[in-house]
């Protein structure tokens, strides 16, 4: 069974440890990054792993925009290890239950962004109802999605 848990000093060197499949790095952020930014960010975003049982399978950040409003979902991976696994698709329930949530604010719309080559992401994205939105940023596509 796949949870979310926040991260914080006992485990963060948990999400240091995960790994990219090979190529993998032209289409997520390592953790390490994230969590940089997550610092920064830090009054607008969670960042989780993704654990089955005690151990961390992936990593996800969840922040909110202000200015747009809506959540955003950044640096979603799940380890080179555990992937084909199903654990992408529980996870990506489980931030959408937690935004669901409304934690840093009041919207119905989840965004994201994927690269247009990540047909694995993608299948995953549009399988849990993410629409692209016909914004694109070089290699980066834009897909939402609507609470209501």
């Amino acid at each position: 069974m796949i949870n979310l848990r926040k991260i914080t000093e006992e485990n963060f060197i948990d999400a240091f440890n995960l790994k990219l499949g090979e190529g993998q790095d032209k289409f997520v952020s390592h953790p390490i990054r994230s969590l940089a930014q997550a610092y920064v960010y830090r009054e607008q975003c969670q960042p989780f792993g993704i654990y089955t049982d005690d151990k961390m399978v992936g990593y996800v950040m969840v922040i909110y925009d202000y200015d747009i409003p809506e959540y955003d979902i950044w640096h979603m991976m799940i380890d080179t290890d555990d992937q084909g696994k199903g654990y992408g698709r529980a996870a990506l329930r489980k931030v959408i239950d937690y935004i669901r949530s409304k934690p840093f604010g009041d919207s119905d719309r989840v965004a994201l962004t994927c690269n247009k080559d990540n047909t694995a992401a993608l299948k995953l994205y549009h399988a849990a109802n993410f629409k692209e939105t016909g914004v694109e940023d070089e290699e980066e596509l834009e897909l939402s999605m609507s609470l209501t």
